[in-house]
């Protein structure tokens, strides 16, 4: 199982991007995806998940302001970040919990780079 992101690139404050996870490989079923991100000399934090029936969750700081959604025919959730903040620069990962012949284990992606200037 791979998870593949895309999307992060340099944008000034209060402009919009949107990252892309997509899961390939021999899956089941795809439980739980999400976005963590990590600021320099920061830990990692989450910032926002989607169950399998689009619930979803949104750390306090992005509330209002970044959105979440899956596809599940395409393996593919994505973030709608708008009003981007310089305090939003990380490095977003992409995170899912997925059930294969294995059994269910945690995957995470690569990172992409998400810079807000001021």
């Amino acid at each position: 199982v791979q998870l593949q992101a895309s999307g992060g690139g340099l944008v000034q404050a209060g402009g919009s991007l949107r990252l892309s996870c997509a899961a390939s490989g021999n899956i089941f079923v795809i439980n739980l995806m999400g976005w963590y991100r990590q600021a320099p000399g920061k830990r990692r934090e989450l910032v926002s998940a989607i169950t399998a029936r689009s619930s979803t969750n949104y750390a306090d700081s992005v509330k209002g302001r970044f959105t979440i959604s899956r596809d599940n025919a395409k393996n593919t959730a994505y973030l709608q970040m708008n009003s981007l903040k310089p305090e939003d620069t990380a490095v977003y990962y992409c995170h899912a919990g997925i059930t294969t012949a294995a059994g269910l284990n945690a995957y995470w992606g690569q990172g992409t780079q998400v810079t807000v200037s001021s």
